[in-house]
């Protein structure tokens, strides 16, 4: 199994950045997508989640109308929308999936891809 999140970046407040998180060697379809996030000096938070055919998703409050999740799993990948951006949305993002239906809490996630950094900044 392998996950790889890419897409960040350096953007100023009020940008836009998408995040793609690539899978290989499991069928997608059998697994649900959170995005997480981690912030210096920061507890890891559940941005956002979407399900595995990709009609339910889920949103922490604090990114609620300027994120938004998909996925394509004819691609293997799932995506992570980001408008609005603000300086505390600087972090580093990861990407995790777990069989069946979606969770916000890293402790049910089966594997994690490796971060990738976003920061917000003018």
């Amino acid at each position: 199994v392998q996950l790889q999140a890419s897409g960040g970046g350096l953007v100023q407040p009020g940008g836009s950045l998408r995040l793609s998180c690539a899978g290989r060697g499991f069928p997608v379809e059998g697994y649900s997508t959170t995005w997480f996030r981690q912030a210096p000096g920061k507890e890891r938070e559940g941005v956002s989640c979407v399900s595995r055919r990709g009609g339910t998703t889920y949103y922490a409050d604090s990114v609620k109308g300027r994120f938004t999740v998909s996925r394509d799993n004819a691609k293997s990948t799932a995506y992570l929308q980001m408008n609005s951006l603000k300086p505390e949305d600087t972090a580093i993002y990861y990407c995790a999936i777990k069989n069946f239906g979606c969770s916000m809490n890293g402790n049910d996630m089966k594997y994690w891809g490796k971060g990738t950094q976003v920061t917000v900044s003018s």
